[in-house]
């Protein structure tokens, strides 16, 4: 029987690349990671994804699977018989599909406003945790009592709340404990804490990144 070759090009604290770290570590799969410079991206990530030169990539037997949610999907099908993350029924493999789409699409706009547009960026940004938290209800997973393929695309923001906090002036515990529960449930699993990186690391490179895009302090 053959071996399958997995690699991950990737960057440590990129929640998009921690979505196949989390998916891989729960599978099971041995994979080579391999760390990308962003500001000097390696031959093999530009041949491997020419279209937008962008991390995450995984490379499966020298093919490349390109995109976050549609790596995750891929890893889903390839090893469908290790815990399968999309439900069978289609309509809730739709509804699981949309809503992994719909994870945090304001947290980019509220991370790096401006004065001018903190104030609608954090409106967009705490309706749209509103909106999730009511999704998830009183489940323990957004898929009910199973980690799924919803679980991946938030669990990697985990690692980003305290920027949150700071940047948006609000306690995630106080505004929105459920999600915060679901989140501390996430990390109970092995394949979630071991791949997310250290909140604290993530705001000291954040805030830098920061600075310099805003040319702030």
């Amino acid at each position: 029987m053959a071996i399958d070759e997995v690699v991950l090009l990737d960057f440590w604290s990129s929640p998009f690349g921690l979505r196949a770290r989390i998916t891989l570590a729960e599978k099971g799969i041995k994979y080579e990671y391999k760390e990308e410079d962003l500001r000097n991206k390696s031959s093999l990530l530009l041949e491997m994804n020419p279209v937008h030169k962008k991390i995450p990539v995984l490379i499966h037997n020298g093919k490349s699977i390109c995109e976050s949610l549609n790596i995750v999907q891929y890893i889903d099908e390839v090893w469908n018989d290790r815990s399968p993350l999309l439900p069978s029924d289609p309509y809730q493999r739709a509804q699981a599909r949309f809503w992994a789409d719909y994870v945090f699409p304001a947290q980019k706009k509220l991370a790096f406003a401006t004065k001018e547009e903190k104030e609608s960026a954090e409106k967009e940004f705490l309706d749209a945790l509103k909106l999730l938290e009511e999704q998830l209800g009183d489940k323990d997973y957004f898929g009910g009592d199973k980690f799924d393929f919803v679980d991946i695309a938030f669990a990697p923001y985990y690692s980003f709340f305290k920027i949150y906090e700071i940047v948006g002036n609000f306690k995630m515990e106080e505004e929105f404990p459920k999600i915060c529960a679901w989140a501390k449930r996430c990390m109970q699993k092995e394949s979630v804490s071991m791949s997310l990186p250290d909140s604290q690391k993530v705001l000291g490179f954040f805030m830098e990144m920061r600075k310099n895009f805003l040319g702030t302090e």
